[in-house]
């Protein structure tokens, strides 16, 4: 009973960006697994369609609303692994939820451009959970507009010390917060909840402390949450980038600072 075919879906037509939040595609080139993953979807509440080829998939999507999330082999004859994921992305935007999975477990660099990894077989509450743990990140991350640096705190700093020592303190910070992460991924791949957690409350304390907010925020968003999926780097990932953000802001102020003194002169 493999559910298939257009009738539901909506025309070439109509709009592309239109997103279908119960409907999630399945991507597998063995008969029988696209049989058995249409029914466990199916049992986790959604609407699905089966293809049998990232070619096949990414020319129907292209002409079809966005699903929910994309469920794909990992391992198909003609595109699929990170070249499938990147084109995903390119048809159905950035911010679909991609979902790799594998009779075998599947090294990390392969699971590129994928939100997570299931091992089949897998339960429709697994396939649930994974989705659900997806779109929790997804609203966690969706923190634009939102701070990168409390200024009040650094202006507060700058006030009382050199701004070399200032720098110098959010470097500690970004350089600390660098390597607890390590430490966190390390725990994550030993499946150690616990030391997972004490290093992100640490870094939300020592972030907290030089008023990066952004990377406080995240640090207790995976605190709150513990564990990811396995093979997921989605909060590191999201991490690194505010990491980065804060980086490039520090950068711009110290520039600010060198010009300044610059024009003072001697």
């Amino acid at each position: 009973m493999e559910v298939s075919g257009s009738n539901s879906l909506m025309s070439a037509s109509e709009p592309q960006d239109v997103r279908d939040e119960r409907r999630i595609v399945v991507i597998d080139d063995d008969d029988l697994s696209r049989e058995v993953l249409t029914l466990i979807a199916m049992e986790a509440g959604f609407e699905v369609e089966s293809f049998a080829s990232g070619e096949q998939a990414l020319l129907a999507l292209d002409r079809q609303p966005t699903p929910s999330a994309v469920l794909a082999d990992i391992q198909m004859p003609g595109i699929s692994g990170e070249a499938l994921a990147e084109q995903l992305r390119r048809v159905c935007g950035g911010a679909i939820t991609l979902l790799a999975m594998s009779g075998s477990k599947v090294a990390q660099p392969k699971l590129a451009g994928y939100n997570g990894f299931l091992l089949k077989p897998f339960s429709a509450d697994e396939l649930s959970a994974a989705c659900e743990r997806r779109a929790a990140q997804a609203a966690a991350s969706a923190n634009a507009g939102e701070p990168i640096l409390n200024e009040a705190v650094f202006e507060n700093f700058a006030r009382s010390m050199p701004a070399g020592q200032v720098f110098g303190l959010y470097e500690m910070c970004l350089t600390d917060s660098a390597r607890r992460l390590m430490a966190m991924r390390q725990a994550s791949m030993a499946g150690d909840d616990a030391a997972y957690r004490r290093g992100a409350h640490a870094i939300k304390g020592g972030c907290g402390m030089v008023g990066a907010v952004e990377l406080a925020k995240l640090a207790a968003e995976m605190e709150i949450i513990g564990l990811p999926a396995e093979h997921d780097a989605t909060p590191f990932d999201r991490f690194l980038a505010a990491s980065a953000r804060l980086e490039r802001m520090l950068e711009n102020k110290a520039s600010g600072v060198r010009a300044g003194d610059a024009e003072v002169g001697p």
